[in-house]
């Protein structure tokens, strides 16, 4: 109301605010607070985000993270039933073996999967969906629990 009036009437006295330095003031508090709110806005639905990954592995759809990631890395379904058997702990004789393939199919298959994932093994292919599983903010310990 205060910078209508000093627009339309800049020169009478404005009772409300004798001074262009207190509008000042306020004005740039209002953005420097509308700037602030928009920061913590993005932070929390990107924590969000991260947290809904997290419940959904906590409540047991395991398999949903899989094919989130599966389809993230663009793996083949011949790659997704290597990686998942990779997952469950199977060596490569029994992985070709159960598909009914040479063993050096399954380890090129396995190199392509380790290759987009960007990983360097098993344990480390593992370890991505362990990762997810073991965070920190997952599961917070209780200090008297411990005791």
């Amino acid at each position: 109301m205060d910078i209508a009036w000093d627009l339309i009437w800049p020169q009478s006295i404005n009772r409300l605010a004798e001074s262009d330095v207190v509008e000042a003031v306020v004005t740039i508090a209002l953005f420097l607070s509308l700037a602030f709110t928009a920061s913590e806005l993005r932070q929390f639905l990107k924590r969000q985000d991260h947290l809904e990954d997290q419940i959904k592995v906590a409540s047991g759809a395991f398999s949903e993270v899989l094919r989130t990631r599966f389809d993230a890395w663009s793996l083949t379904s011949a790659e997704r039933e290597v990686a998942l058997l990779a997952i469950k702990g199977f060596s490569i004789a029994e992985m070709a073996d159960l598909r009914d393939t040479k063993q050096g199919t399954i380890k090129a298959q396995c190199a392509s999967v380790y290759r987009k994932a960007d990983v360097a093994g098993r344990v480390q292919l593992l370890s991505v969906f362990l990762d997810d599983l073991l965070a920190e903010d997952l599961v917070r310990s209780n200090p008297r629990a411990a005791t």
